[in-house]
């Protein structure tokens, strides 16, 4: 390959002028063999432009990602997919570590990422050489190389980061031999304080940290081990930071590499201290390690985080992630009797000289609030990034002291308390002050010497805020009446008062950060207080109106939660705005859409499905206002459209919300404009769009149940439906959407029983049976398969008898009429839940009973009736479960003036040894007879929950399913009645086999059939549903089915079925 030709169309890449004729030229060259090794030439050339380098290591990554991995054709294809050649593949497994070590850093960005995808593939299998590799540089005196195979080192570390411990043994096996070389190198490193010394200290804490943060590998890490790297890391947390980086801006120092390689150190130990050394919160393996960890490190760490804390509170620079993982340890520490005793003496000094002012205003937020409130909105309200600041550190470590420490919470409330009196503090200190009271909201309602204060608190020094000039403390007082809405409110008066400020600032102040808490507390204080949703009723046009105009502004998902709860509040007040604000909310949804940041930003995409599940909050609570509904389904048409005529790459995470708002344009009515949606949909699905089938199965199934007349009016719905349906069957879109598919297809056949649609029941059950034919790993599809054509017996046994017998697949000349009875009877066991019994018991009497039986039946005849009883043995379950569980009025327990006390004394620990949550259940069962138990694992699944409560596919109901359907009680017995009178020999072979017992349950289905005829005579359709099954599933004699003679009673219930 020429590497001349490879560079000047990687230049040409680079000139926009010549960017499509350059791009074309390595397209057709990146299959000839010998070109990605050329690319990896080039990279490390010093002879290439840097530009032209870098292209190339972009390049040489994209196709390392997409074509490394072998690849199979796909299904239906016979052409094998372009993969890199293995000769080439050899080549730059050979050379790609030396690359990494030469390379500058922009390009190494790129080639750590090629190795990560390499060793994913091929290690070890192929590539064991690359330990080996690593090795020769890790061992190397030339300290040159030392950074470079760090990197790898830190790829193949990575690669097995969250794997299960069973599943580390290669990355084990190698860390034998590296772990010893990089603690011997970072100890050797530790004295100098170069750049080139820390980076490299830096780069061997972030393999340490890859090894040990997600399982710790005891067999690397005996105690003498793990000694010496928590000395290790001590060292790097208690080490100086060089003076001169003072001279560095502030905002620059946490790059700084002294103060990451002071985060990553803390980063392992609080990540050890919380997973690993905690007894009490350990899974089994680590009792031992955990009970050592805490007697032997804790307080020396411990001595040390005391130390960077200090430095801090004389305002000393210390980085914001090292105070923040710092504040995380000692949260840890709290919990420990050992810990806590050396950090108790220093706790008020803590909370009030270090916590304290990390929840106070700051400087910084003063300028973002004046800058860009929009945008200090967002980070308040980011929970994705809020981990990572000192003050939600600072925050947390003062509830769980506050919480399980006597001592802090009234310190800090006294603390507090003088601020909030004091008419000179700084506005500042009282909105730390209130910001404090706020966050200890849980622990201060649940103690009743607080809880009886806090009305006055908020009364004296809440409300009055709520009017103060500052924005900022306008803003904190909203939050805190946010965190107290639960509070028992003594004086309505207060409570009315605390209604109408909050109201007022989300309506009329001009702060927007302000109208944001003001709309969170407003709704929570609605939710949380009768009287306040009384209050507000008046209100309702203005509120949600404003609430309209702070989310268009401000496109928070936080408020898009708001108004949803308020709309659930005041349903009835809501109505007559209803349109209103969906028109709003449809064309805040078509803002964020087109707006230029949209691709690039995730908080849109959330904002925007927050938009559109507020819209589909709308159209749920509106339901029953037939004639909003009507005005409502334009105005989700336009949003629907909006989603549906983009491609779907940028598209796809709204289709869950736009199928449901279609679902609930269709729960009533289907309108002319949504049967023309469901040609949109149809062509959505054609373009590769099945992985969305199960979203689109709701609506799916109102279009065939809600206005059965009009789908079958048009030949086209039914064609499409199906198609859909069989292109789900036929390809790979996964079992779940193929049972989805084979439902919907059931569906269909027992909607339309009795609508001649008999052109379409060989369609359908060619299609079930034909997906049988291939690979099913899950009972639910195959019986779900079964069931389409036990549905297409219940439509016409004769139509379905006709339809097997003229089957034929590739893999058998003979009809598929036995294949599909066997399997049938080899899976009755697998018919769970409510439906799919009732039609296996259905689809089996009428077996029972076909006129000209299939030479099958008479090999599987003492097979029926014991399989029926077991289905009807499952359903008797149901039924007396369902009675049983009716819903009753359940008591409120009353406890809100008692105090719950989480308090543990000093030298206690928060959780025992002994009750470990985490140790599992095996281990305390006492159990020893675990053979003789095994014989009944069969039991407990037919009888589990899901047997027992029914299947998720049962929510998309068939007639079969309504009080006036089918009753299977009945139906059996008629059947078997039938039979009984009319083919003595057949009915001796159907029972000939039955024991006593079997005999016994026979006739109390008989006798609960009678009592289920009666009651539905008397029109108590839902109670005939459970006749005969009160608590202990009492059933009515009834006549001996073993008798060959049938009295008139008999006659009259076969006749009657």
């Amino acid at each position: 390959m020429d590497p001349n030709r490879i560079i000047q169309a990687l230049k040409g890449t680079i000139d926009p002028n010549l960017r499509i004729a350059a791009e074309n030229e390595l397209n057709q060259s990146y299959k000839i063999i010998n070109f990605a090794p050329t690319l990896l030439q080039i990279i490390v050339s010093d002879q290439v432009e840097f530009p032209v380098r870098q292209a190339a290591a972009i390049y040489l990554k994209n196709m390392v990602s997409q074509y490394w991995q072998d690849r199979e054709p796909s299904l239906g294809e016979v052409v094998f997919p372009f993969n890199i050649h293995e000769n080439d593949r050899g080549q730059i497994r050979e050379n790609m570590v030396e690359a990494i070590i030469q390379c500058p850093e922009s390009i190494r960005a790129q080639l750590t990422v090629c190795l990560r995808t390499i060793i994913k593939h091929d290690f070890p299998g192929r590539w064991t050489g690359i330990v080996d590799k690593i090795s020769l540089y890790l061992q190397s005196q030339n300290s040159g190389s030392w950074y470079g195979c760090l990197l790898a080192l830190y790829q193949l570390v990575k690669t097995y980061e969250f794997r299960k411990a069973e599943e580390r043994a290669p990355l084990l096996a190698a860390m034998q031999l590296f772990l010893p070389r990089i603690q011997q190198l970072i100890t050797q490193l530790l004295p100098d304080a170069t750049v080139f010394s820390v980076l490299i200290q830096k780069q061997i804490l972030k393999i340490f940290h890859a090894l040990v943060q997600y399982s710790l590998p005891l067999q690397l890490l005996n105690n003498t081990v793990m000694t010496q790297w928590m000395e290790i890391l001590r060292a790097v947390v208690d080490r100086d930071v060089p003076p001169e980086t003072l001279e560095v801006d502030e905002d620059d120092r946490p790059e700084l590499i002294w103060w990451k390689c002071k985060k990553w150190a803390l980063h392992i130990i609080t990540r050890l201290f919380e997973r690993y050394g905690s007894p009490g919160n350990v899974t089994k393996e680590y009792f031992e390690f955990a009970d050592f960890f805490l007697k032997t490190y804790t307080v020396g760490i411990q001595q040390v985080l005391l130390k960077v804390v200090e430095l801090h509170r004389q305002k000393q620079y210390v980085s914001p992630r090292v105070l923040q993982q710092t504040l995380n340890y000692l949260t840890q520490s709290v919990s420990h009797s050992i810990t806590w005793k050396q950090m108790k003496p220093h706790m008020q000094t803590i909370t009030q000289e270090v916590v304290f002012p990390l929840m106070c205003y700051k400087d910084e937020d003063e300028k973002l609030w004046q800058e860009d409130p929009y945008e200090y909105i967002r980070m308040k309200f980011n929970m994705f990034d809020d981990h990572v600041f000192p003050a939600t550190a600072a925050q947390t470590l003062l509830c769980k002291a506050s919480r399980m420490r006597k001592e802090v919470l009234p310190q800090m409330m006294e603390f507090c308390h003088h601020i909030l009196m004091d008419p000179n503090a700084d506005p500042r200190r009282k909105d730390g002050a209130l910001h404090v009271i706020g966050a200890l909201a849980d622990p201060l309602l649940k103690k009743r010497v607080y809880r009886d204060q806090m009305e006055l608190m908020l009364q004296n020094y809440v409300f009055p805020l709520l009017n103060s000039n500052l924005g900022y403390l306008r803003a904190r007082s909203c939050w805190v009446l946010h965190c107290f809405s639960p509070l028992k409110f003594h004086n309505e008066l207060v409570l009315r008062n605390a209604v109408e400020l909050v109201k007022q600032d989300l309506i009329a102040d001009q702060e927007m950060p302000v109208k944001v808490e003001a709309a969170i507390a407003l709704q929570t204080l609605v939710s949380n207080q009768e009287q306040a949703k009384i209050y507000i009723r008046p209100f309702i046009r203005p509120v949600m109106q404003e609430l309209l105009h702070v989310i268009k502004e401000t496109e928070n998902d936080d408020l898009t939660s708001v108004i949803q709860k308020m709309i659930c509040e005041y349903n009835q007040e809501v109505a007559v705005i209803a349109v209103d604000m969906t028109q709003n909310l449809a064309e805040i949804f078509s803002k964020v859409l087109q707006s230029e940041e949209y691709e690039e930003s995730e908080d849109k995409t959330v904002m925007a499905l927050g938009i559109l599940s507020t819209i589909d909050t709308i159209l749920t609570v509106m339901e029953d206002h037939k004639e909003i509904t009507q005005q409502l389904e334009g105005i989700c048409l336009q949003v629907i459209g909006l989603v549906l005529q983009k491609p779907i790459i940028g598209m796809a995470e709204f289709y869950e919300e736009i199928l449901s708002l279609a679902f609930g344009l269709t729960c009533q009515t289907i309108s002319p404009q949504m049967w023309q949606l469901l040609g949109v949909l149809y062509d959505v699905f054609q373009h590769d769009c099945f992985d969305y089938f199960t979203d689109m199965m709701p609506l799916l199934h109102n279009y065939v149940t809600v206005d059965t007349n009009t789908l079958l009016s048009n030949p086209k719905h039914l064609e499409v439906i199906y198609t859909m349906c069989k292109k789900v069957l036929t390809s790979d879109a996964g079992e779940d959407a193929e049972c989805h598919a084979a439902k919907l297809l059931e569906v269909i056949i027992l909607q339309c029983r009795g609508r001649g649609i008999d052109q379409c029941i060989p369609l359908f059950v060619e299609a079930v049976l034909e997906r049988l034919t291939r690979g099913v790993k899950s009972t639910e599809l195959r019986t779900m398969c079964l069931q389409v054509a036990i549905a297409a017996l219940y439509y016409s046994p004769s139509l379905l008898m006709h339809t097997l017998e003229n089957i034929r697949f590739p893999h058998s000349p003979e009809p598929i009429t036995a294949q599909f009875i066997n399997q049938w009877m080899n899976d009755t066991e697998f018919f769970l839940g409510l439906h799919d019994r009732k039609m296996c018991i259905i689809g089996l009497s009428l077996l029972m009973e076909l006129s000209s039986r299939p030479a099958v039946l008479e090999g599987v005849a003492s097979q029926i009736i014991p399989s029926i009883l077991l289905l009807f043995l499952g359903l008797k379950h149901i039924y007396a479960s369902r009675v049983l569980n009716k819903p009753e009025q359940l008591s409120r327990v009353q406890g809100a003036d008692e105090d719950e006390n989480e308090e543990i004394p000093s030298d206690e620990d928060e959780v025992g040894e002994k009750s470990s949550s985490m140790q599992p259940a095996s281990a305390s069962s006492g159990n020893d007879n675990e053979d003789e138990d095994d014989d009944d694992d069969d039991d407990d699944d037919y009888w589990g929950e899901e047997g027992l409560e029914g299947t998720a596919l049962e929510e998309y109901s068939t007639p079969l399913d309504y009080d006036n359907g089918e009753d299977e009680y009945q139906f059996f017995s008629a059947s078997l009645l039938r039979v009984q009178s009319s083919d003595v020999s057949w009915y001796q072979s159907l029972t000939q086999c039955l024991s006593d017992d079997q005999k016994k349950q026979l006739q109390e289905i008989y006798s609960l059939a009678q009592q289920r005829r009666s009651a539905a005579g008397k029109g108590l359709c839902s109670d005939a549903r459970t006749a005969g099954l009160d608590g202990h599933n009492k059933v009515a004699s009834g006549p001996n089915l073993e008798f060959y003679s049938v009295d008139e009673e008999d006659v009259h219930l076969a006749n009657a079925s």
